[in-house]
């Protein structure tokens, strides 16, 4: 198809659906999606009223579109892989190669492009832009997949619609990623997000469902069955993390690895860099493991009477800060007075620098790489420097 127009104001009907094992090339097609669903899960799950929906196993190109939805569920591009929203299964192959497009989704519950079911996304050079609640530019739900972005430009603007939202495996690369409201990226349960040479800001100032703490990259568990439980991974290498409200990272009801690497690191809206404690979930664990590499990292580590962090500095990074327990959340409430398990690892070529008299578990490294500015580091009830 080449230049075609497609268009419906139908409730719960998609201006295009591509149904077919066999392969669509789609090229300078307009797409205009009108008509709210209440929908719920069909929309978020198997692409219900979406403006495009691709599934059956097809291998579908896109390029030179504009893609536009203006109703709820709605999501913009949706790769449905046939799971039938199974964790962890395989899908039937569907594929959606999309490039140098514009998407546009107003509704809530509308993502930008959006890929469940064990689908498959590759985007590169897109503008994507959305508005409505629980609508990220990126976003994936039940039954995951795989989503690889390069390049282009990737902004939402509605309450809990952070820029990237991730029950699936996720990279992104060469990309400006911009949340105005809700947290840049939220990873939920076994999944991740790898992050390179790209500069993601995030200003979140509202707090949406069980959250109690403003955050940037947000790791978590709802147990809502979106998502297995497993270990959260999010990586970055290169490029820029700024962060205009609240805590930097945020880990809750989960097991976390965040592996940073050489990333400009800009926290604008407090001095905290990673919080690890209870939010507004339970039936797991906080656990988290912060690897740096050639990183320098910056600020206050909280974590949780309840809580454990891993801390490995490696490669010549340089971390200028202190850990505490004292947490209370963004609504107030007192969440930890005392601090967890906290394990420091400091390779021969890594420092530490403390801003505070500072109380760890276990440290390996040599006491030399702590410079302590006149402060004292316990470790396990006793004096190290």
């Amino acid at each position: 198809m080449d230049g075609t127009i497609y268009s419906s104001e139908t409730v719960d009907e998609s201006a295009l659906i591509v149904n077919t094992t066999e392969a669509v090339s789609l090229n300078n097609i307009s797409v205009t999606k009108t008509g709210d669903s209440n929908g719920g899960d069909n929309c978020n799950f198997y692409g219900l009223n979406a403006a495009l929906l691709v599934m059956g196993g097809s291998t579908t190109t896109i390029s030179g579109a504009t893609i536009t939805s203006d109703a709820s569920g709605a999501n913009g591009v949706f790769s449905y892989g046939g799971n039938g929203g199974k964790n962890g299964a395989a899908g039937d192959g569907t594929t959606v190669i999309i490039s140098d497009s514009t998407i546009t989704t107003t509704g809530d519950g509308s993502g930008g492009i959006m890929t469940t079911g064990g689908g498959v996304t590759y985007a590169s050079n897109l503008t994507v832009e959305t508005s409505g609640r629980s609508s990220a530019a990126i976003r994936t739900d039940r039954g995951g997949g795989t989503v690889v972005v390069d390049g282009g430009s990737y902004t939402s603007s509605g309450l809990g619609s952070p820029a990237i939202y991730s029950t699936a495996d996720i990279t992104v690369s060469n990309a400006t990623l911009t949340s105005n409201l809700s947290e840049g990226v939220c990873i939920e349960g076994k999944n991740s997000i790898t992050l390179i040479d790209c500069d993601l800001t995030a200003n979140n100032t509202s707090m949406n469902g069980n959250a109690t703490f403003l955050d940037t990259i947000m790791i978590y568990q709802s147990m809502s069955g979106d998502a297995d439980s497993g270990t959260s991974s999010f990586s970055m290498t290169g490029g820029s993390l700024t962060s205009k409200s609240g805590h930097m990272f945020h880990v809750t009801n989960t097991n976390a690895v965040i592996n940073l690497s050489n990333v400009d690191l800009v926290n604008e809206g407090s001095d905290i860099l990673i919080s690890v404690c209870d939010d507004g979930w339970s039936g797991a664990g906080n656990i988290a493991t912060l690897n740096a590499d050639a990183q320098k990292l910056s600020g206050v580590i909280l974590v949780g009477s309840d809580s454990t962090l891993n801390l490995n500095l490696n490669n010549g990074s340089a971390f200028e800060g202190t850990v505490s327990g004292e947490i209370s959340n963004a609504k107030g409430a007192v969440v930890s007075t005392e601090v967890g398990t906290v394990n420091v690892i400091l390779d021969a070529t890594s420092t530490w620098t403390l801003t505070a008299d500072t109380y760890i578990s276990s440290f390996e490294g040599d006491t030399a790489n702590v410079i302590t500015n006149g402060y004292k580091l316990v470790v396990n009830g006793e004096a190290i420097v």
